[in-house]
């Protein structure tokens, strides 16, 4: 019975995914942005993107296959 009801009170969605999601979109936009500038490169903008991009990507990683999948 206790099983049962942890069962149905857990959600495997949150609404917080979908912006997890957007920012992961946002963020690679940027990168290909930074990449495509023409007369100079900001070179500590790039690096910075790379690291936040992977920061996201991993963590939408894990929120798909192993919180969404998992269950």
């Amino acid at each position: 019975m206790l099983l049962a009801a942890e069962n149905a009170s857990a959600s495997v969605f949150n609404g917080f995914d979908i912006f997890m999601l957007i920012f992961t979109v946002l963020i690679m936009i940027g990168l290909v942005r930074l990449l495509m500038a023409r007369p100079k490169k900001n070179l500590f903008a790039i690096a910075f993107t790379i690291v936040a991009l992977a920061v996201f990507l991993f963590t939408d990683y894990v929120m798909i296959f192993e919180v969404w999948a998992g269950k």
